[in-house]
């Protein structure tokens, strides 16, 4: 049964790693498959394109060697004939072969099988020696037609003391087909040209630089499992914006390896609610850096489940020890925030007020009353003001009456109210009348001042 692959595949032979020199080893698809159509021009001339390009790009690199080893080009593939032996080292290891490389590539024909797992292990002998920093990038289509199993080559490696660290990347496949990589190591998906050749050229600044990051956005558990949140990377102490990212987990639910440069020391911000700042970070050379940073969060939605369809109402939301507004969200939405307790000022009439904790990982909900109506008629008009007696003896403004106007109606929350008037044309105080009112939710209270 044909194994369906299409990836770029990175194994690190890492023997020496105190040596400078970095081999890399470029491995080829030219099956026939490569002929099909991919955004707008075949596979097999988006990826010559994009190969032809990345080494170019490495030109001038010190202390670098590349290879060159095609598959699928010397035999045609039939109905009732493959040659799954078919994979040649066309270009030898040299310090100065990008010129060889690029004739090279320009020159080969997609037409035969796709013995991947083969070219794998004919792979491992293509480097003079274990004492550099040695890679292979395979680039494929993606369909293994030979009996070979690539699991089982990556394991022989392994069992040698290989150690292999992939990325998959799928050129426009069915995504469920990459979880068949779960055996070989990590991989991703290229829906597009562009997209594979970002990928290729961070697969490359990886395997010269040999530093990668990853930023652990991690619960109260110390777990890193927070994510889906925008980085900011500035270099220390300026407004210098370096690197901004997505956070993103990868498909073995780990945060994912970004490359920078070790040269610079920065400065982290993380938009959560509230953002996260952490100064002067170093990143070590030649290593795999783990950046720690405790961003436990929790959800908070606020309903207002009994009211009428299309009520509108906003609520501020205070970090416990803060008057500066963090957020104002909106009734029904679903917003995370950083573990921790909360302020609440729910823009009611009069304003609703409520502490809430957010706990990791977890929903809190606050469900706000449904407001009743209060609607009042006078004879004449009038001027006057609306309390609510938030507690018993305590009379907490809420809201002026229309100026000089016979009637009006407000929408209340549930409570006990009192009104305060006189008749505008009235010129003493003496005049002044209250009435107290009880307000229940969806009701309406009718009031003769």
């Amino acid at each position: 049964m044909k194994a369906v692959w299409g990836f770029i595949f990175l194994a690190i032979f890492s023997f020496g790693w105190a040596q400078t020199t970095t081999r890399i080893l470029f491995i080829l698809d030219a099956s026939n498959s490569m002929n099909l159509d991919w955004n707008n021009q075949t596979r097999m001339a988006a990826a010559k394109e994009v190969l032809t390009k990345s080494v170019e790009n490495l030109r001038g690199v010190p202390n670098l060697e590349l290879a060159l080893r095609v598959y699928g080009h010397q035999s045609n593939v039939t109905n009732t004939y493959q040659d799954c032996q078919d994979t040649k080292l066309e270009v030898a290891f040299g310090p100065s072969n990008i010129d060889p490389i690029k004739a090279k590539i320009k020159g080969i024909q997609a037409k035969g099988a796709t013995p991947i797992a083969r070219s794998l292990e004919a792979a491992a002998a293509d480097f003079p020696d274990t004492l550099a920093r040695n890679f292979i990038i395979l680039i494929t289509d993606g369909l293994e037609s030979c009996d070979n199993d690539p699991c089982i080559i990556a394991r022989k490696l392994r069992e040698k003391g290989v150690k292999v660290t992939p990325f998959v990347i799928g050129l426009g496949m069915d995504l469920s087909y990459l979880d068949k990589f779960e055996c070989i190591g990590s991989y991703t998906d290229a829906e597009s040209k562009a997209a594979f050749e970002n990928v290729l050229s961070n697969i490359l600044s990886k395997a010269l630089l040999n530093t990668t990051v990853q930023i652990n956005l991690n619960t109260v558990e110390g777990k890193p499992l927070e994510t889906d949140v925008s980085m900011f990377l500035y270099e220390t102490g300026t407004s210098n914006l370096k690197y901004t990212y997505e956070h993103t987990l990868n498909r073995k639910g780990l945060p994912d390896t970004l490359v920078l440069d070790p040269k610079l020391k920065y400065d982290l911000r993380v938009a959560t609610v509230p953002a996260i700042a952490k100064n002067n970070i170093a990143i070590v050379p030649h290593t795999h850096n783990v950046i720690q940073v405790p961003a436990g969060q929790g959800q908070l939605k606020v309903t207002s489940i009994k009211s009428p369809e299309g009520t509108i109402l906003e609520t501020r939301i205070l970090e416990n020890s803060s008057s500066k507004t963090l957020h104002v969200q909106q009734l029904g939405d679903i917003q995370k925030y950083l573990v921790g307790t909360y302020q609440l000022e729910i823009l009611t009439l009069p304003r609703t007020y409520k502490e809430v904790l957010i706990e990791q990982s977890k929903m809190t909900s606050f469900d706000v009353p449904a407001a009743g109506q209060f609607v009042y008629q006078a004879p004449k008009g009038i001027v006057g003001q609306l309390f609510y007696e938030r507690n018993p003896g305590q009379w907490e403004w809420v809201y002026d009456l229309k100026h000089n106007q016979t009637t009006g109606s407000v929408r209340l929350q549930p409570g006990t109210y009192k009104v305060v008037y006189r008749e505008k044309d009235q010129r003493s105080s003496a005049y002044t009348k209250e009435k107290k009112f009880t307000i229940t939710s969806l009701k309406i209270t009718n009031l003769t001042l």
